[in-house]
């Protein structure tokens, strides 16, 4: 029997980065490992791997200080199935350290989403920095 669940669009997929874009803005961990699975597991650009709640909010603790913003470079999106999608792509990240000065950051990033309970959660979120060309 075919399933008559509703595809989500690529829209609603890419608004997930802007949702998690505007938790970073906030500034608390909290906020941001809301929007992770439980089971999540997070590879982050300088830090290891985590895979606890804990662990992702220590390290979300640490990244926030330097205030990220987060910027879509290049983004594909494919839908899965009604309750999963990926994200993935380069983005860019405007860094402020504590005196003030901006610097960015490129990287490639990949988002794994699910919808569980009528949210859509971030079941794995990898994050590496462009290699430098050449």
């Amino acid at each position: 029997m075919a399933s008559t669940a509703q595809l989500p669009t690529e829209q609603q997929i890419a608004a997930l980065f802007d949702k998690w874009n505007a938790a970073l803005a906030t500034g608390d961990p909290n906020r941001v490992a809301d929007l992770y699975a439980p089971d999540a597991v997070l590879l982050p650009t300088v830090s290891d791997i985590r895979t606890s709640r804990a662990g992702i909010v220590d390290y979300f603790t640490k990244f926030l200080a330097s205030k990220p913003v987060g910027k879509i470079q290049e983004r594909f999106i494919t839908v899965l199935d009604p309750t999963s999608a990926v994200d993935t792509g380069l983005y860019q990240f405007t860094l402020t350290d504590k005196n003030g000065d901006k610097s960015t950051v490129n990287a490639r990033y990949t988002f794994v989403y699910e919808l569980r309970g009528g949210r859509w959660l971030i079941l794995n979120h990898h994050s590496s920095a462009l290699p430098s060309p050449g």
